[in-house]
């Protein structure tokens, strides 16, 4: 493990863009129960910089939902919404490092471009080597190398990827604005010495380019582990989207052990009647992390 030597750091990062759902309470209790075992701290994080995406009132009943399920965290929660001038701050040493560069090419543009491996444009480096004649940047963009990113994932296994063939030169700050996904996770990440991530598969794509802007900023690296994500019968990922119902607060110990089951983790019919402080203190005891099903989707054993 890359962090032996440093104390145990995880988080929990739920996007407010409606209420927490089954895979969201999977994720979280997959991460939370890990961080505890380990003897470590779980922190938790609003991941709100795509903010025109983000519904009013849906981070204060993220909030309520997690305290209501029994979840505890340390520190207060930190918002990407207020952390814009941290991530321009990022971008500055990329750009001073010829690590980034403006884009001035549209969606329209990329129209014709090969499918990247996450479903989007595969960039063809269009702008990489300066803009056209009367071209105004729209984005920026990461420019990556010509070489391949491995990891273990401590459930999902070896993992590879090659930047530039899988993925292309991805954006840092987007046409309107706001700063992207990738940018802001890896300074977060950084900047709360997370030492170890622990998160959906739906995720895995995306850690090589993350672990690219890490190299880049110079951050530290983390140790990973993607759980499997929860999906219906169709073989969609739960979520707004998909209409997947808020978590139960109601029986909080019913959905806490369907979480549990999802993750693999064996439990003795009699939990059902524990209270919500039994059922921590006996799930903070008996979490395995090595049951969780090396898998990147599942269905939840009551959908």
């Amino acid at each position: 493990m890359v962090q032996s030597l440093r104390r145990y750091r995880g988080r929990f990062a739920p996007s407010p863009t409606g209420p927490l759902h089954f895979g969201s309470v999977a994720a979280a209790l997959g991460s939370c129960l890990e961080a505890r075992r380990q003897g470590g701290e779980w922190l938790l994080r609003m991941e709100d910089v795509d903010e025109p995406r983000c519904q009013p009132g849906a981070a204060l009943d993220i909030l309520r939902t997690l305290e209501a399920l029994g979840f505890t965290w340390d520190g207060p929660v930190l918002y990407q919404s207020r952390r814009k001038a941290r991530y321009q701050e990022a971008l500055e040493t990329l750009k001073n490092a010829g690590l980034a560069y403006p884009c001035a090419c549209s969606r329209k543009d990329l129209a014709g471009a090969a499918t990247a491996l996450d479903g989007g444009p595969l960039y063809p480096g269009t702008c990489r080597h300066g803009l056209a004649p009367g071209a105004v940047s729209r984005a920026w963009r990461f420019a990556v190398d010509d070489r391949s990113i491995a990891f273990t994932d401590a459930v999902q296994g070896h993992y590879e990827q090659h930047l530039a063939r899988d993925v292309g030169d991805f954006v840092l700050l987007r046409a309107d604005g706001y700063f992207a996904y990738q940018l802001a996770v890896v300074v977060d990440d950084a900047d709360q010495g997370i030492t170890h991530i622990v998160r959906g598969a739906d995720l895995l794509d995306s850690t090589p380019r993350q672990i690219a802007l890490q190299q880049a900023l110079g951050f530290p690296p983390a140790d990973y582990m993607h759980l499997p994500v929860a999906v219906n019968a169709a073989g969609e990922k739960l979520s707004k989207q998909t209409l997947a119902p808020a978590a139960d607060t109601g029986q909080p110990v019913a959905t806490l052990l369907a979480a549990w089951k999802f993750l693999g983790q064996i439990c003795p019919p009699e939990l059902g009647d524990a209270s919500l402080e039994d059922f921590w203190r006996w799930a903070l005891r008996e979490w395995q992390s090595e049951n969780i099903p090396r898998r990147r989707t599942r269905m939840p054993a009551a959908a």
